[in-house]
């Protein structure tokens, strides 16, 4: 069966305009789903990288498009969007804001924009706004990590790792660290995986267990990522550290060398890396339930304080879980509360199985309105736009 014909993205540019709802869905040079139809194309920046990927548009879906703009609003391109952006909007435009930077590092460029600094300074530039967007609205961050919609697997390296650095920070914050010693994790999670970016979108999306071939180049990352750092400039021996040292366990048994004793801030990295690759979905496996990857997590890495930092920080039943009530709804999960296994949840579906309008807030230390349990078949709840339970969050 042929694959549908497409256009490259350059050649509609008269279909899209900043800020405004994509028109069809955008995919890379393999048909891997970049941006879902309805999402929106932030800035001249995030175009450009989409362009570098090989970005393009199943011809049918850009006649179509075509095809509408002529029978409503006529000849000529939209406008930009007025709207003033998102929580939401920001959080999306830092996948593809760490997607450059990590394109610049494995280019080995040691200066991007004139004026801009040096790589490591708009590295830490960016880590600084990407704690300041999580400590903004947490458990919106969390429910992003946990519901991943969209299974854009081509961009699984980015989200991965903007997933990882989440978890990171707050569990970082759960052990009371200091917020140099922290920002350091972030650093690390957001460029632990560098030199495999693209390994890990194919293996994201492979059928088969890792070749050989992707192993040794799993197995040497570590190494390699901090090697790539150190040569861009970056001094900050807490980072690096944390780099080359997150695959390492104590007692041995980890990798490359197997022999180390890894540092607190390489032993939480490892577990907020892996607590985020158990619940993210590959096409191999579905993703973990939090509360089966947590258990993994706490008995992997033997019940110790970081692993059990990390649990608290995100909680029983993380924002983006969903959830059945005692008196039969379903919901998702939406902001932790100080009782850990209690958060508060937003209903989707009446105990008949019927959508409920306006998402109403649950307070779950109630009776029948307590949670019962995990929901069991996450397949009836695809996808969930976060601005259904949060709003238009600023």
């Amino acid at each position: 069966m042929n694959a549908p014909a497409r256009v490259p993205l350059s050649e509609v540019g008269d279909l899209m305009a900043p800020g405004q709802p994509l028109p069809f869905s955008v995919l890379d040079g393999f048909g891997r789903l970049l941006l879902a139809q309805g999402q929106r194309l932030h800035d001249a920046r995030q175009l450009k990288a989409l362009l570098e990927r090989g970005a393009c548009v199943e011809v049918e879906e850009a006649q179509q498009a075509r095809r509408q703009r002529a029978a409503g609003a006529g000849a000529g391109s939209p406008a930009p969007s007025t709207r003033e952006p998102t929580w939401f909007d920001r959080f999306e435009r830092q996948v593809w804001t760490l997607d450059e930077l990590l394109r610049a590092l494995v280019k080995g460029e040691v200066t991007g924009e004139v004026g801009a600094g040096s790589l490591a300074e708009r590295l830490g530039a960016f880590a600084d706004s990407f704690i300041a967007e999580v400590e903004r609205h947490p458990d919106a961050a969390l429910f992003l990590a946990v519901r991943q919609g969209g299974h854009r697997h081509a961009l699984y390296s980015l989200t991965h790792g903007l997933n990882a650095a989440t978890v990171a920070l707050l569990a970082a914050r759960q052990l009371g660290w200091p917020a140099p010693r922290a920002r350091s994790v972030v650093l690390a999670a957001l460029t632990m995986n560098v030199t495999i970016t693209a390994l890990q979108t194919r293996m994201a999306e492979q059928k088969e267990p890792p070749s050989k071939g992707q192993l040794d180049l799993i197995r040497a990352h570590p190494h390699a990522a901090a090697e790539l750092l150190a040569a861009a400039g970056v001094a900050n021996e807490d980072w690096l550290e944390a780099v080359r040292d997150h695959h390492e366990r104590a007692g041995g048994g980890g990798y490359p060398r197997g022999d180390v004793a890894p540092g607190d801030a390489a032993g939480l990295l490892r577990a907020a890396d892996v607590y985020a690759a158990k619940i993210s979905p590959r096409t191999l496996r579905p993703a973990l339930s939090p509360q089966l990857a947590a258990r993994q997590l706490f008995q992997e890495q033997g019940g110790g304080p970081l692993a059990a930092a990390l649990i608290k920080a995100v909680g029983v039943y993380p924002p983006g879980d969903l959830v059945t009530l005692k008196n039969g709804e379903v919901a998702v999960v939406v902001m932790r509360t100080a009782v850990g296994n209690a958060p508060q949840v937003a209903v989707l579906f009446s105990r008949e199985g019927k959508p409920v309008p306006g998402t109403p807030r649950r307070d779950t230390t109630q009776g029948d309105t307590a949670i019962a349990a995990a929901l069991a078949d996450r397949s009836r709840v695809p996808r969930l736009l976060p601005e259904a339970v949060y709003g238009l969050l600023k």
